[in-house]
């Protein structure tokens, strides 16, 4: 192993990997051996995201950390949770109005707005999703302790053995997908083929990178292609946020426009499933916040 994997790995030359794991093909977890005996373990999105390994709540805990760790704008990791919310929040109550009609037309909200609605949630999501793939590139010069002023920032990165590089990537590709199909969506007049070719198609692409995304961040921090681990408070961060990206898949399949007359049951069941994917992505977004906090104890 090169001086470089070391520095990388989170060890000094001195240490030896005693343990690996992960889920083929890649490794998200390491144990090394320093030469005292002392033992440190490396964990894939703990070192992408500077979290502490043992960064875990009980349950019951989960509201209280909430309530005292709100405000950390210090740290990367609060912004993409926040910007995340944000988006989620937009998709979330755009949903709800094209549920309940008469809820819209007592705002006096139509069609038109509720699709711009949820183009304006897509920005947040592309935002949040490229700071996420600005740190899985740079995540060296955020663990180094090297000033980052000596090193040039990479925008994107190319780290496709990374599995949490590989995981931001994918979701930051669907979110710009989500840009063109909610923009799309605003366009009237449209007939089912435009439809399907405009708006369903970069949809139902765009759900596909954010369900391989989300499985890929899920093994990442169970070090296994599977696992139940309720009690790690990131293991419920990508745990949820998976179960949003599964609803958002759903809600994708039932999207598409048949020519003819459109299927009004379909329509209600994809845009019930876009709630519950916003919901999901809310919530694990506000997890990330007791999450981040954790990193900062002394």
């Amino acid at each position: 192993m090169s001086a470089g994997s070391r520095k990388e790995n989170g060890r000094s030359p001195e240490a030896e990997c005693v343990e690996t794991k992960g889920p083929w093909p890649f490794i998200t977890r390491r144990v090394f051996r320093a030469s005292d005996q002392s033992k440190r373990t490396w964990s894939s999105r703990h070192h992408r995201k500077g979290l502490l390994p043992s960064a875990t709540r009980e349950a019951e805990e989960v509201a209280v950390w909430l309530s005292s760790n709100l405000w950390k704008p210090d740290r990367l990791n609060w912004w993409i949770g926040v910007v995340f919310a944000i988006g989620a929040l937009h998709f979330a109550s755009a949903s709800v109005l094209s549920l309940w009609p008469n809820l819209a037309a007592a705002w006096s909200i139509d069609s038109a707005e509720i699709n711009a609605t949820f183009f304006a949630g897509s920005i947040p999501f592309t935002i949040a999703a490229y700071l996420q793939l600005f740190q899985a590139a740079n995540v060296e010069e955020f663990l180094s302790g090297e000033a980052t002023s000596t090193r040039r920032p990479k925008l994107l990165g190319w780290r496709p053995h990374d599995v949490g590089w590989l995981s931001s990537a994918l979701q930051f590709l669907g979110t710009i997908l989500f840009n063109v199909n909610t923009f799309d969506a605003m366009i009237s007049g449209l007939d089912w083929l435009q439809q399907d070719l405009e708006i369903w198609g970069p949809d139902i692409v765009g759900s596909m990178l954010f369900l391989a995304s989300g499985y890929l961040a899920f093994i990442e921090t169970c070090h296994a292609h599977w696992a139940w681990q309720p009690e790690d408070l990131s293991w419920r961060v990508v745990f949820i946020n998976l179960l949003g990206c599964l609803a958002f898949m759903i809600s994708a399949v039932f999207a598409f426009v048949p020519p003819g007359t459109p299927n009004v049951e379909a329509v209600t069941v994809s845009v019930a499933f876009t709630l519950l994917g916003a919901v999901g992505f809310f919530a694990g977004a506000l997890l990330m916040l007791p999450e981040t906090a954790a990193a900062t104890e002394s």
